[in-house]
Order: structure tokens, then sequence, then C-alpha cells
């Protein structure tokens, strides 16, 4: 079953509270934030990241290094998909022995996740790499989950989850809207 398109899933309030509840959560599972850098993946996912990392370091009173991945050369899928423009990849300190927090806004595929680690790795070791993303989907290719979810949202694969946020798009919201004729 999935939710009728063009419908709102997600408001700026829903976002927030989501994003409040994986810093505590990412808290809680790696007791603390000594050791956590944070990773934002092109192109919501850096806002998305920035925001956690600002969350976290409040509620500990800790700077934490957060930056920003782009992964669009290391897909694995780029006969099918272009490549969009080339952004930079910024790594704010040495990833060995530290629990890297990936952040994404949408978990779909896996494939994104995969690229993502593939570029983390050419960086250092880190000691774990968790996954955080604001909206899992479903309709995995991959063998890969996220740690921490704002919203689980079954869909189909003919609707599409659009992520807004204001440092984009001048607007924090969900939705869901139909792409192609809805048959899959």
């Amino acid at each position: 079953m999935s939710l009728r398109a063009d419908h709102a899933i997600m408001s700026d309030g829903d976002i927030r509270r989501s994003l409040a509840r994986i810093a505590h959560e990412i808290l809680e599972r790696n007791h603390g934030a000594e050791g956590l850098v944070v990773l934002g993946i092109h192109s919501r996912g850096v806002p998305i990241a920035r925001r956690l990392a600002a969350k976290i370091g409040e509620l500990e009173d800790l700077a934490v290094p957060c930056g920003e991945l782009d992964v669009s050369l290391s897909r694995d899928d780029l006969a099918r998909r272009p490549t969009r423009k080339v952004r930079p990849t910024r790594i704010p300190t040495d990833v060995t022995g530290k629990n890297l927090i990936l952040v994404d806004d949408v978990l779909y595929t896996g494939r994104t996740i995969r690229a993502a680690m593939d570029v983390v790795f050419g960086y250092g070791r880190p000691r774990s790499i968790q996954l955080a993303v604001l909206v899992d989907r479903g309709h995995r290719e991959l063998p890969i989950r996220a740690d921490y979810v704002g919203k689980n949202v079954p869909t189909a694969r003919s609707e599409e989850v659009r992520v807004r946020l204001t440092e984009i798009d001048d607007v924090d919201e969900v939705t869901i809207e139909q792409v192609g004729d809805g048959r899959s």
C-alpha cells in the first residue's frame, strides 16, 4: 500500500522533531559525541547533516565535526544515470578510528550509500559507519539499512519522495509525488 500522490508526509515541525530524536538516538548508541564525525551526502543530506551535528553539539556542549560527500563519480549506475554537477567532498578531520554518521535525505535502493562508503574508505578506516536518513522508502536493491530513520514511508516505484529544505528550497517539507504513469 502506498500513500496518495502529491501528499505531504512531513511538515517543518515533523522534520525538526525527527532530527532531534535522531540526535538523541545517535548520542545514546555512541555513548556521547566524543569521536563522532557527521558527513552529509550531497545535496540534501548536507543541510540535514549540519542540523544533526548542531543538535548533537547543543545537547553535548561539544563541537561535532561535520563534512560533506559527493558520490556522483563513485556510483555503480553511472551508465544509467547521467552524472550531475560534481560537488566538493569536505571531510573536516581524519576519519580513522572515528564513528561516522552518514546522512542522506531518502534511502531507496542503497546505491548512494554504497558509493558513499567507497568515498569514505578513500580517506581512512573509521571505527564504524552508521546511517541516518530522514525518510526510508523501501525498495532496496542492496543489503543496506539505516541505523536512524526519521520516517518509514511505504511507496510505490511510481512515486517519488521529495524532500525540500529551507537551505536549498526555502521551505521544510516532505511530499510524495506521482511520477510516470503509475504502473510498475
